[in-house]
Protein backbone atom coordinates (compact mmCIF):
# COMPACT_ATOMS: atom_id res chain seq x y z
CA UNK A 1 0.00 0.00 0.00
CA UNK A 2 1.11 3.58 -0.59
CA UNK A 3 -0.18 7.11 -0.86
CA UNK A 4 -1.70 6.32 -4.28
CA UNK A 5 -4.05 3.80 -2.68
CA UNK A 6 -7.53 5.38 -2.92
CA UNK A 7 -9.17 6.61 0.27
CA UNK A 8 -11.49 3.91 1.61
CA UNK A 9 -15.17 4.72 1.14
CA UNK A 10 -17.23 4.32 4.30
CA UNK A 11 -20.12 1.84 3.87
CA UNK A 12 -23.48 3.47 4.67
CA UNK A 13 -27.15 2.63 4.98
CA UNK A 14 -28.90 3.36 1.68
CA UNK A 15 -30.88 6.63 1.75
CA UNK A 16 -34.24 4.99 1.10
CA UNK A 17 -33.69 2.67 4.09
CA UNK A 18 -32.17 5.13 6.56
CA UNK A 19 -35.00 7.64 5.97
CA UNK A 20 -37.21 5.24 7.93
CA UNK A 21 -34.99 4.57 10.96
CA UNK A 22 -32.76 6.25 13.54
CA UNK A 23 -29.89 3.79 13.22
CA UNK A 24 -26.43 5.19 12.57
CA UNK A 25 -25.90 6.09 8.90
CA UNK A 26 -22.21 5.05 8.48
CA UNK A 27 -21.76 1.30 9.00
CA UNK A 28 -18.09 1.58 10.01
CA UNK A 29 -14.83 0.34 8.52
CA UNK A 30 -14.04 -3.35 8.56
CA UNK A 31 -10.62 -4.19 10.11
CA UNK A 32 -9.24 -4.75 6.61
CA UNK A 33 -10.51 -1.39 5.35
CA UNK A 34 -9.05 0.33 8.42
CA UNK A 35 -5.63 -1.23 7.83
CA UNK A 36 -5.68 -0.24 4.15
CA UNK A 37 -6.65 3.34 5.03
CA UNK A 38 -4.00 3.53 7.77
CA UNK A 39 -1.36 2.35 5.29
CA UNK A 40 -1.94 5.56 3.29
CA UNK A 41 -0.46 7.68 6.10
CA UNK A 42 2.96 9.13 5.19
CA UNK A 43 4.14 9.10 8.84
CA UNK A 44 5.44 12.66 8.47
CA UNK A 45 8.36 13.68 10.70
CA UNK A 46 6.60 16.99 11.42
CA UNK A 47 2.92 15.99 11.32
CA UNK A 48 0.76 18.99 10.50
CA UNK A 49 -2.37 16.96 11.28
CA UNK A 50 -1.53 17.04 15.01
CA UNK A 51 -1.42 20.85 14.90
CA UNK A 52 -4.88 20.80 13.32
CA UNK A 53 -6.32 18.82 16.24
CA UNK A 54 -7.58 20.98 19.17
CA UNK A 55 -6.53 18.29 21.67
CA UNK A 56 -3.29 17.39 19.82
CA UNK A 57 -3.90 13.67 19.38
CA UNK A 58 -0.72 11.86 18.25
CA UNK A 59 -2.32 10.99 14.92
CA UNK A 60 0.60 9.25 13.16
CA UNK A 61 1.27 7.42 16.44
CA UNK A 62 -2.14 5.78 16.53
CA UNK A 63 -2.41 5.23 12.77
CA UNK A 64 0.84 3.23 12.63
CA UNK A 65 -0.68 0.79 15.12
CA UNK A 66 -3.86 0.48 13.03
CA UNK A 67 -1.79 -0.38 9.97
CA UNK A 68 0.01 -3.07 12.00
CA UNK A 69 -3.28 -4.62 13.24
CA UNK A 70 -2.64 -3.41 16.82
CA UNK A 71 -6.01 -1.75 17.42
CA UNK A 72 -5.83 -1.67 21.22
CA UNK A 73 -2.42 -0.01 21.11
CA UNK A 74 -3.94 2.56 18.74
CA UNK A 75 -6.73 3.45 21.17
CA UNK A 76 -4.24 3.74 24.03
CA UNK A 77 -2.36 6.39 22.04
CA UNK A 78 -5.57 8.32 21.29
CA UNK A 79 -6.77 8.22 24.89
CA UNK A 80 -3.57 9.87 26.08
CA UNK A 81 -5.10 13.14 24.85
CA UNK A 82 -8.71 12.45 23.81
CA UNK A 83 -11.16 10.98 26.31
CA UNK A 84 -14.07 10.80 23.82
CA UNK A 85 -12.62 9.22 20.65
CA UNK A 86 -15.79 7.44 19.49
CA UNK A 87 -17.64 10.77 19.75
CA UNK A 88 -14.96 12.79 17.97
CA UNK A 89 -14.59 10.20 15.23
CA UNK A 90 -18.24 10.82 14.36
CA UNK A 91 -19.00 14.50 14.94
CA UNK A 92 -15.70 16.41 14.62
CA UNK A 93 -15.26 18.50 11.46
CA UNK A 94 -12.06 16.65 10.51
CA UNK A 95 -12.22 18.11 7.01
CA UNK A 96 -11.45 21.57 8.42
CA UNK A 97 -9.10 20.44 11.22
CA UNK A 98 -6.72 17.46 11.18
CA UNK A 99 -7.52 16.23 7.66
CA UNK A 100 -7.24 19.77 6.28
CA UNK A 101 -3.57 19.75 7.36
CA UNK A 102 -2.80 16.25 6.04
CA UNK A 103 0.19 16.46 3.66
CA UNK A 104 -1.23 13.63 1.55
CA UNK A 105 -4.26 15.83 0.87
CA UNK A 106 -2.13 18.27 -1.15
CA UNK A 107 -1.95 15.80 -4.07
CA UNK A 108 -4.44 13.08 -3.18
CA UNK A 109 -7.33 12.66 -0.74
CA UNK A 110 -6.29 13.09 2.91
CA UNK A 111 -6.13 10.14 5.27
CA UNK A 112 -9.56 9.42 6.82
CA UNK A 113 -8.32 10.28 10.31
CA UNK A 114 -11.76 10.68 11.88
CA UNK A 115 -13.07 7.40 10.53
CA UNK A 116 -9.96 5.57 11.77
CA UNK A 117 -10.38 7.15 15.21
CA UNK A 118 -14.01 6.03 15.29
CA UNK A 119 -13.04 2.53 14.17
CA UNK A 120 -10.49 1.89 16.92
CA UNK A 121 -12.78 3.39 19.57
CA UNK A 122 -15.63 1.11 18.44
CA UNK A 123 -13.29 -1.89 18.37
CA UNK A 124 -12.24 -1.24 21.96
CA UNK A 125 -15.84 -0.77 23.10
CA UNK A 126 -17.30 -3.77 21.25
CA UNK A 127 -14.49 -6.33 21.04
CA UNK A 128 -11.74 -5.90 23.63
CA UNK A 129 -12.33 -3.55 26.54
CA UNK A 130 -9.33 -1.71 27.87
CA UNK A 131 -9.12 -1.85 31.66
CA UNK A 132 -10.36 1.36 33.29
CA UNK A 133 -7.53 3.81 34.02
CA UNK A 134 -6.27 3.51 37.57
CA UNK A 135 -6.42 6.96 39.19
CA UNK A 136 -3.31 8.35 40.88
CA UNK A 137 -3.16 8.41 44.66
CA UNK A 138 -6.15 10.25 46.08
CA UNK A 139 -5.65 13.95 46.73
CA UNK A 140 -7.55 15.76 49.45
CA UNK A 141 -9.11 18.26 47.05
CA UNK A 142 -12.64 18.39 45.62
CA UNK A 143 -13.61 19.74 42.19
CA UNK A 144 -17.13 20.59 41.00
CA UNK A 145 -17.89 20.40 37.28
CA UNK A 146 -21.08 22.25 36.31
CA UNK A 147 -22.36 20.83 33.04
CA UNK A 148 -21.70 17.38 31.58
CA UNK A 149 -21.13 18.17 27.92
CA UNK A 150 -17.79 17.51 26.19
CA UNK A 151 -15.87 20.24 28.07
CA UNK A 152 -17.18 19.11 31.47
CA UNK A 153 -16.57 15.41 30.78
CA UNK A 154 -13.01 16.16 29.68
CA UNK A 155 -12.21 18.05 32.88
CA UNK A 156 -13.84 15.33 34.98
CA UNK A 157 -11.76 12.61 33.31
CA UNK A 158 -8.43 14.44 33.45
CA UNK A 159 -8.83 15.45 37.10
CA UNK A 160 -10.17 12.06 38.24
CA UNK A 161 -7.17 10.30 36.64
CA UNK A 162 -4.90 12.62 38.64
CA UNK A 163 -6.56 11.52 41.89
CA UNK A 164 -8.92 14.43 42.58
CA UNK A 165 -12.47 13.96 43.86
CA UNK A 166 -14.81 15.13 41.08
CA UNK A 167 -18.56 15.78 41.20
CA UNK A 168 -20.43 16.63 37.99
CA UNK A 169 -23.71 18.56 38.16
CA UNK A 170 -26.11 18.15 35.22
CA UNK A 171 -29.29 20.21 34.79
CA UNK A 172 -31.16 17.50 32.86
CA UNK A 173 -31.98 13.92 33.87
CA UNK A 174 -29.20 12.28 31.85
CA UNK A 175 -25.52 13.32 31.69
CA UNK A 176 -23.88 14.09 28.35
CA UNK A 177 -25.04 17.63 27.57
CA UNK A 178 -25.31 18.42 23.88
CA UNK A 179 -24.03 14.92 23.08
CA UNK A 180 -27.34 13.44 24.28
CA UNK A 181 -29.91 16.22 23.81
CA UNK A 182 -28.61 17.83 20.64
CA UNK A 183 -27.01 15.27 18.34
CA UNK A 184 -29.43 12.71 16.85
CA UNK A 185 -29.10 8.96 17.32
CA UNK A 186 -28.36 8.40 13.62
CA UNK A 187 -25.26 10.57 13.94
CA UNK A 188 -24.14 9.70 17.48
CA UNK A 189 -25.71 6.64 19.15
CA UNK A 190 -26.43 7.28 22.82
CA UNK A 191 -24.81 3.97 23.86
CA UNK A 192 -21.45 5.50 22.89
CA UNK A 193 -21.92 8.48 25.20
CA UNK A 194 -23.15 6.17 27.99
CA UNK A 195 -20.04 4.03 27.64
CA UNK A 196 -17.75 7.03 28.10
CA UNK A 197 -19.74 8.30 31.09
CA UNK A 198 -19.72 4.83 32.69
CA UNK A 199 -15.93 4.82 32.31
CA UNK A 200 -15.72 8.10 34.24
CA UNK A 201 -18.03 6.75 36.95
CA UNK A 202 -15.78 3.69 37.23
CA UNK A 203 -12.90 6.07 38.01
CA UNK A 204 -14.92 7.54 40.87
CA UNK A 205 -16.54 10.57 39.21
CA UNK A 206 -19.90 11.30 40.86
CA UNK A 207 -22.77 12.47 38.64
CA UNK A 208 -25.66 14.46 40.14
CA UNK A 209 -28.50 14.98 37.65
CA UNK A 210 -31.50 17.34 37.76
CA UNK A 211 -29.41 20.03 39.46
CA UNK A 212 -29.51 23.52 37.92
CA UNK A 213 -26.74 25.59 39.47
CA UNK A 214 -28.14 29.12 39.45
CA UNK A 215 -31.60 27.89 40.48
CA UNK A 216 -31.16 24.94 42.88
CA UNK A 217 -28.18 26.73 44.40
CA UNK A 218 -25.72 29.45 43.43
CA UNK A 219 -22.12 29.17 42.31
CA UNK A 220 -21.13 30.65 45.68
CA UNK A 221 -23.00 27.81 47.42
CA UNK A 222 -21.07 25.27 45.36
CA UNK A 223 -17.74 26.93 46.18
CA UNK A 224 -18.43 26.56 49.91
CA UNK A 225 -18.15 22.76 49.46
CA UNK A 226 -15.45 22.51 46.77
CA UNK A 227 -11.88 23.67 46.32
CA UNK A 228 -12.36 24.54 42.63
CA UNK A 229 -15.15 24.57 40.06
CA UNK A 230 -15.34 24.33 36.29
CA UNK A 231 -18.33 25.95 34.59
CA UNK A 232 -19.34 24.27 31.33
CA UNK A 233 -23.00 25.16 30.98
CA UNK A 234 -22.93 25.56 27.21
CA UNK A 235 -24.80 27.65 24.68
CA UNK A 236 -28.33 26.39 25.14
CA UNK A 237 -30.29 29.62 24.76
CA UNK A 238 -32.03 29.45 21.37
CA UNK A 239 -31.97 32.40 19.00
CA UNK A 240 -35.13 33.32 17.10
CA UNK A 241 -35.93 35.04 13.81
CA UNK A 242 -37.90 37.92 15.39
CA UNK A 243 -40.53 37.81 12.65
CA UNK A 244 -44.34 37.83 12.97
CA UNK A 245 -45.91 34.46 13.80
CA UNK A 246 -43.14 32.86 15.85
CA UNK A 247 -45.61 32.19 18.67
CA UNK A 248 -47.96 30.13 16.46
CA UNK A 249 -48.64 26.50 17.37
CA UNK A 250 -46.31 24.27 15.39
CA UNK A 251 -43.18 26.44 15.71
CA UNK A 252 -40.24 24.97 17.63
CA UNK A 253 -36.75 26.11 18.43
CA UNK A 254 -34.26 23.46 17.29
CA UNK A 255 -33.18 23.08 20.93
CA UNK A 256 -36.64 22.04 22.05
CA UNK A 257 -37.31 19.88 18.99
CA UNK A 258 -34.05 17.94 19.21
CA UNK A 259 -34.26 17.61 23.01
CA UNK A 260 -37.76 16.12 22.75
CA UNK A 261 -36.66 13.69 20.05
CA UNK A 262 -33.20 12.74 21.36
CA UNK A 263 -33.06 13.00 25.14
CA UNK A 264 -36.79 12.45 25.73
CA UNK A 265 -36.86 9.68 23.12
CA UNK A 266 -39.81 10.84 20.99
CA UNK A 267 -38.18 8.85 18.17
CA UNK A 268 -39.06 5.65 20.08
CA UNK A 269 -42.84 6.24 20.05
CA UNK A 270 -44.96 4.45 21.29
CA UNK A 271 -42.38 2.99 23.72
CA UNK A 272 -41.91 6.63 24.85
CA UNK A 273 -44.92 8.94 24.48
CA UNK A 274 -43.04 12.26 24.46
CA UNK A 275 -45.17 14.61 22.33
CA UNK A 276 -43.51 16.11 19.27
CA UNK A 277 -45.04 17.56 16.12
CA UNK A 278 -44.79 15.31 13.08
CA UNK A 279 -45.77 17.76 10.38
CA UNK A 280 -46.90 16.70 6.93
CA UNK A 281 -44.90 19.58 5.44
CA UNK A 282 -42.17 21.18 7.57
CA UNK A 283 -39.61 23.94 7.20
CA UNK A 284 -36.27 24.26 8.97
CA UNK A 285 -34.66 27.72 9.00
CA UNK A 286 -30.84 27.74 9.10
CA UNK A 287 -27.81 26.25 7.39
CA UNK A 288 -25.65 24.77 10.14
CA UNK A 289 -25.27 21.26 11.53
CA UNK A 290 -28.20 21.81 13.91
CA UNK A 291 -30.43 22.69 10.95
CA UNK A 292 -29.29 19.53 9.14
CA UNK A 293 -29.91 17.44 12.25
CA UNK A 294 -33.41 18.92 12.58
CA UNK A 295 -34.32 18.41 8.92
CA UNK A 296 -33.01 14.83 8.83
CA UNK A 297 -34.87 14.07 12.07
CA UNK A 298 -38.13 15.42 10.59
CA UNK A 299 -37.67 13.12 7.57
CA UNK A 300 -37.32 10.12 9.88
CA UNK A 301 -40.39 11.09 11.88
CA UNK A 302 -42.47 10.80 8.73
CA UNK A 303 -42.83 14.30 7.24
CA UNK A 304 -43.68 13.99 3.55
CA UNK A 305 -41.92 17.28 2.72
CA UNK A 306 -39.06 18.88 4.62
CA UNK A 307 -37.82 22.26 3.38
CA UNK A 308 -34.51 23.71 4.53
CA UNK A 309 -34.66 27.49 4.07
CA UNK A 310 -31.27 29.22 4.06
CA UNK A 311 -30.53 32.81 3.10
CA UNK A 312 -27.19 32.12 1.40
CA UNK A 313 -26.08 29.56 -1.19
CA UNK A 314 -24.89 26.02 -0.47
CA UNK A 315 -21.24 27.12 -0.69
CA UNK A 316 -21.67 29.43 2.32
CA UNK A 317 -23.42 26.87 4.52
CA UNK A 318 -21.58 26.37 7.84
CA UNK A 319 -22.79 22.75 8.08
CA UNK A 320 -20.35 19.95 7.36
CA UNK A 321 -20.35 18.91 3.69
CA UNK A 322 -21.06 15.32 4.75
CA UNK A 323 -24.21 16.40 6.61
CA UNK A 324 -25.43 18.48 3.65
CA UNK A 325 -24.81 15.53 1.31
CA UNK A 326 -26.68 13.12 3.59
CA UNK A 327 -29.64 15.53 3.89
CA UNK A 328 -29.85 15.86 0.10
CA UNK A 329 -29.72 12.08 -0.33
CA UNK A 330 -32.54 11.70 2.19
CA UNK A 331 -34.85 14.01 0.26
CA UNK A 332 -34.60 17.31 2.16
CA UNK A 333 -35.67 20.14 -0.17
CA UNK A 334 -33.09 22.95 -0.15
CA UNK A 335 -34.71 26.38 -0.58
CA UNK A 336 -31.49 28.38 -0.87
CA UNK A 337 -31.07 32.14 -1.20
CA UNK A 338 -34.38 32.54 0.62
CA UNK A 339 -35.24 34.18 3.94
CA UNK A 340 -38.43 33.90 6.03
CA UNK A 341 -40.22 37.22 6.63
CA UNK A 342 -43.40 36.04 8.42
CA UNK A 343 -45.04 32.85 9.63
CA UNK A 344 -48.71 32.49 8.69
CA UNK A 345 -51.43 30.95 10.86
CA UNK A 346 -55.13 30.12 10.77
CA UNK A 347 -57.93 31.42 13.00
CA UNK A 348 -57.01 28.84 15.66
CA UNK A 349 -53.41 30.05 15.91
CA UNK A 350 -51.96 27.06 14.09
CA UNK A 351 -49.11 27.42 11.60
CA UNK A 352 -50.17 27.04 7.94
CA UNK A 353 -47.33 28.57 5.96
CA UNK A 354 -44.27 30.78 5.75
CA UNK A 355 -43.70 33.78 3.53
CA UNK A 356 -40.11 34.02 2.28
CA UNK A 357 -38.24 36.47 0.10
CA UNK A 358 -35.56 35.67 -2.47
CA UNK A 359 -32.01 36.80 -1.69
CA UNK A 360 -28.88 37.54 -3.69
CA UNK A 361 -25.31 37.64 -2.44
CA UNK A 362 -23.56 41.00 -2.09
CA UNK A 363 -20.19 41.95 -0.62
CA UNK A 364 -18.52 39.80 2.09
CA UNK A 365 -19.48 40.59 5.69
CA UNK A 366 -17.38 40.30 8.89
CA UNK A 367 -17.58 36.48 8.70
CA UNK A 368 -15.96 36.51 5.25
CA UNK A 369 -19.13 35.19 3.62
CA UNK A 370 -21.00 37.23 1.04
CA UNK A 371 -23.83 39.15 2.65
CA UNK A 372 -27.36 38.21 1.53
CA UNK A 373 -29.46 41.08 0.16
CA UNK A 374 -33.23 40.98 -0.41
CA UNK A 375 -34.61 41.01 -3.96
CA UNK A 376 -37.57 43.37 -3.84
CA UNK A 377 -40.90 41.95 -4.93
CA UNK A 378 -39.72 38.32 -4.86
CA UNK A 379 -41.88 37.11 -1.96
CA UNK A 380 -43.32 33.59 -2.12
CA UNK A 381 -45.19 31.27 0.27
CA UNK A 382 -44.43 27.68 1.29
CA UNK A 383 -47.36 25.78 2.83
CA UNK A 384 -46.20 24.13 6.05
CA UNK A 385 -47.76 22.89 9.27
CA UNK A 386 -44.59 22.84 11.41
CA UNK A 387 -41.37 24.86 11.56
CA UNK A 388 -38.04 24.53 13.34
CA UNK A 389 -35.86 27.58 13.96
CA UNK A 390 -32.16 26.64 13.84
CA UNK A 391 -30.37 29.97 13.49
CA UNK A 392 -27.95 29.72 16.40
CA UNK A 393 -27.77 29.78 20.18
CA UNK A 394 -26.69 32.15 22.90
CA UNK A 395 -24.91 31.36 26.15
CA UNK A 396 -26.93 29.69 28.87
CA UNK A 397 -27.67 32.65 31.22
CA UNK A 398 -28.96 30.89 34.35
CA UNK A 399 -25.77 30.48 36.41
CA UNK A 400 -24.44 33.98 35.70
CA UNK A 401 -27.62 35.65 36.98
CA UNK A 402 -26.78 34.58 40.54
CA UNK A 403 -23.01 35.06 40.22
CA UNK A 404 -22.52 38.86 40.06
CA UNK A 405 -18.72 38.65 40.39
CA UNK A 406 -18.38 36.37 37.37
CA UNK A 407 -17.38 38.65 34.49
CA UNK A 408 -19.07 38.11 31.14
CA UNK A 409 -18.86 39.79 27.74
CA UNK A 410 -21.71 41.63 26.01
CA UNK A 411 -23.09 38.35 24.63
CA UNK A 412 -23.28 36.79 28.09
CA UNK A 413 -20.31 34.47 27.57
CA UNK A 414 -18.09 33.99 30.61
CA UNK A 415 -14.69 35.67 30.23
CA UNK A 416 -11.86 33.20 30.85
CA UNK A 417 -8.09 33.27 30.40
CA UNK A 418 -7.23 31.55 27.11
CA UNK A 419 -4.36 29.49 28.51
CA UNK A 420 -5.64 28.51 31.97
CA UNK A 421 -9.43 29.06 31.62
CA UNK A 422 -9.44 31.03 34.91
CA UNK A 423 -12.40 33.38 35.42
CA UNK A 424 -12.77 36.53 37.51
CA UNK A 425 -13.79 34.46 40.55
CA UNK A 426 -11.01 32.76 42.52
CA UNK A 427 -11.12 28.98 42.14
CA UNK A 428 -13.63 29.10 39.28
CA UNK A 429 -12.68 28.07 35.74
CA UNK A 430 -14.87 27.97 32.62
CA UNK A 431 -14.69 26.55 29.12
CA UNK A 432 -16.57 25.26 26.09
CA UNK A 433 -19.51 27.04 24.47
CA UNK A 434 -20.25 29.13 27.59
CA UNK A 435 -16.93 30.91 26.90
CA UNK A 436 -16.61 30.78 23.10
CA UNK A 437 -20.23 30.71 22.00
CA UNK A 438 -21.50 27.71 20.03
CA UNK A 439 -18.51 25.80 18.61
CA UNK A 440 -17.47 22.17 18.03
CA UNK A 441 -17.25 19.22 20.41
CA UNK A 442 -13.48 18.96 19.97
CA UNK A 443 -12.94 22.68 20.62
CA UNK A 444 -14.86 22.31 23.89
CA UNK A 445 -12.68 19.33 24.77
CA UNK A 446 -9.56 21.35 23.99
CA UNK A 447 -10.76 24.00 26.46
CA UNK A 448 -11.44 21.22 28.97
CA UNK A 449 -7.86 19.95 28.75
CA UNK A 450 -6.48 23.46 29.31
CA UNK A 451 -8.85 23.96 32.24
CA UNK A 452 -7.94 20.65 33.85
CA UNK A 453 -4.27 21.64 33.81
CA UNK A 454 -5.15 25.11 35.13
CA UNK A 455 -7.28 23.65 37.94
CA UNK A 456 -4.61 21.16 39.00
CA UNK A 457 -1.88 23.83 38.93
CA UNK A 458 -4.05 26.07 41.11
CA UNK A 459 -4.86 23.30 43.60
CA UNK A 460 -1.21 22.25 43.85
CA UNK A 461 0.31 25.73 44.20
CA UNK A 462 -2.53 27.87 45.56
CA UNK A 463 -1.51 30.57 43.07
CA UNK A 464 -4.31 32.45 41.29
Amino acid sequence: MNERTPRQKMPEQKPEIRRTNFNEVPLGFTPEMAKIEASRCLQCKKPQCVEGCPVNVNIPGFIVHVAADNFLEAIKVIKESNSLPAVCGRVCPQESQCEAKCILGKKFEPVAIGKLEGFVADYEREKEHLPAPVPAAAKNKKIAVIGSGPAGLTVAGECAKAGYSVTVYEALHTPGGVLVYGIPEFRLPKKIVSYEIDALAAMGVEFINNRVVGLSETLADVMERFDAAFVATGAGLPSFLNIPGENLQGVYSANEYLTRVNLMKAYKFPEYDTPVIRGVSMAVFGGGNVAMDSARTAVRLGSKEVHLVYRRSKEEMPARAEEVHHAEEEGVIFDLLANPVRLIGDENGRLTGVECIRMELGEPDESGRRKPVEKKGSEFIIKIDAAIIAVGNGSNPILQKTAPDLKCNKWGNIIADESTMKTSVKGVFAGGDIVTGAATVIQAMGAGRKAAKGIMDYLETGNW
